[in-house]
Formats: structure tokens, C-alpha cells, sequence
């Protein structure tokens, strides 16, 4: 008698299932805008954010990215030169501005992408006298979002006036966590923060999902903090978990998506997967 398949168990602990490669579209937009966030830095959200959307491209899907971090790591991931050039931070700054001259194409086809720089760091002091302060970035990107399928906003590390504002504009938010016990302490505070802005803000924003990154199976800790947050946070984990490899420090630097650098590497199977299982999930069209 035949053996009966069985699906293989993943990381989290739960059956790994293998996602359909998404259909394509048969029209663009409008963009669900998806935060990725954690008041912690080191967890993976720049290099979550490039892949994730350079494979969501790859599956013919038009991308947005925003860097909303001052020290603009997107931006340098994605091989783009922040000098000169229109930034977010002048579109917070100058509601009179066109967001579309901000926008700059990236080497990957589909991908485009909204730079910062250090000038950002200011915003948040300009910004506190505004009028309606938590809802500009929601303004600026309101006038893009019929371009695309989806907008990434890649939060810098902090639970500052920046980040309610990518908070109050999305749709969605992203949680990459390190798996690492200092990582875990922090999430409780980050959902809190996600609590309130729907409560206040935005009743629309939905948890998205928590992705666990840096993930090394051959250690105890990373298998245990991994455990306990499936059982914090049960179905909000996703299933694709993103590992440790020195092949993502060697694609920042050469200013490509792990994607284009490695296509073939785990890791950029990784992100592929994390892309179909965000389709499968509604998370992203």
C-alpha cells in the first residue's frame, strides 16, 4: 500500500505549505500600503522590505517602495544615489509638491522607489505643529497609490511621530522579528502601538503578519524564541521564515535585491515564498 503524503513541517512548527505562484493581474492598482515595523533595530526590515518587493515585481506586480528611515538604507540597498534628489522628507515638509517627482525607478522592472536621507531626521521637529501631523505621509501617498499594486513604507527604528505617521497611511502592517530573546521583549509594545493607532487613527490597519528573520535552526535559542512566539501569536506568524546567510550584507553592498544578486540562494526562495504566501494570505494583491 502507497505511503500517504504527509506535509512537511516548517520552523514555526506548523505544516509548510507550498503557495501558489500568483496569477497575473489583469489591471494595477489601487496600492494596499503595508508598513514594516519594529522599534528595534537589526531585524531585518530594510532587507525584508527590498526583497519582499523585488520578488512581489518579479510576479508582475508594480511596487512601491518608501524609505522612511533618515539613515536611507533602502535606498542605498536599492542602488539608488540620495543626493540631489527629491526625497520624502520634501514631500512631508512641502504639501504643494508633486510625490511623483520624488519617485525614481530601481534596476528591477516594476520597482520603483521613494528616497531618504539624512534630512528626514528633521521631520519629526518640523512636523509636531502641523495640523492633522499623523496624516501627511497618508496625503503624499493618496496621490500615488492608483499607480501601483502595492506601497512598502520601511519604518525606522523608533515608535516616533515617523512611524504613527507610516502607521496611520497603511493599510497593513509588517512585523519582521530577529530571533533573538531582546527582539521578542519588544513586540508587545510595537502591537500596542498598532492598537492604538487603529483605535485613533486608522480603524483600517490590520496586523499583517509577524515574519521571523535571522533564523538559525542549528541553535536552541533561535528554535526556542521562534516557539514562543507561535504560541504569543498563534496564526499572526507566517509560516515562510527568513534565515541567517551572509549573502544579504554581500547584496546591499553591490545595491541589488538578494533576488537579482542570488536568484538561485534559499534566501531568495525565501522571499519568493514570503511574496506567494502574502498573496495567498490577501495581504498584498
Amino acid at each position: 500500500m502507497a505511503k500517504k503524503d504527509e506535509t512537511p513541517i516548517g520552523p514555526t512548527g506548523r505544516p509548510y505549505h507550498g503557495f501558489p505562484t500568483p496569477p497575473k493581474l489583469a489591471q494595477h492598482g489601487p496600492a494596499r500600503i503595508v508598513s514594516l515595523c519594529n522599534q528595534k533595530g537589526g531585524v531585518g526590515k530594510t532587507t525584508t522590505t527590498i526583497n519582499l518587493a523585488a520578488a512581489l515585481a518579479d510576479y508582475g506586480r508594480k511596487v512601491l517602495a518608501v524609505d522612511f528611515d533618515p539613515q536611507g538604507a533602502l535606498s542605498a540597498g536599492l542602488g539608488i544615489q540620495t543626493h540631489d534628489v527629491t526625497t520624502v522628507y520634501d514631500l512631508l515638509v512641502d504639501s504643494k509638491r508633486d510625490p511623483r517627482d520624488a519617485i525614481l525607478p530601481t534596476a528591477v522592472a516594476n520597482l520603483d522607489v521613494i528616497p531618504a536621507n539624512i534630512d528626514l531626521s528633521a521631520a519629526e521637529v518640523q512636523l509636531v505643529n502641523e495640523v492633522a501631523r499623523e496624516s501627511i505621509l497618508s496625503r503624499v501617498l493618496r496621490k500615488v497609490a492608483p499607480d501601483y499594486d502595492v506601497v512598502f513604507i520601511d519604518c525606522q527604528p523608533s515608535l516616533g511621530l515617523l512611524t504613527v505617521n507610516a502607521l496611520t497611511a497603511s493599510h497593513g502592517v509588517l512585523i519582521p522579528l530577529e530571533c533573538e530573546y531582546f527582539a521578542l521583549r519588544g513586540v508587545a509594545l510595537l502591537i500596542e502601538t498598532v492598537d492604538k493607532v487603529r483605535d485613533r487613527l486608522n480603524p483600517t490597519l490590520q496586523l499583517d503578519g509577524l515574519l521571523a528573520t535571522m533564523y538559525d535552526g542549528r541553535t536552541l535559542h533561535s528554535r526556542e524564541v521562534l516557539g514562543r512566539v507561535v504560541d504569543a501569536f498563534g496564526d499572526d506568524v507566517l509560516e515562510t521564515v527568513i534565515g541567517r546567510t551572509v549573502k544579504f550584507p554581500d547584496a546591499s553592498v553591490s545595491g541589488m535585491p538578494i533576488t537579482e544578486f542570488a536568484p538561485e540562494h534559499k534566501a531568495a526562495q525565501a522571499y519568493r515564498r514570503l511574496a506567494r504566501e502574502l498573496v495567498s494570505r490577501g495581504a498584498v494583491a
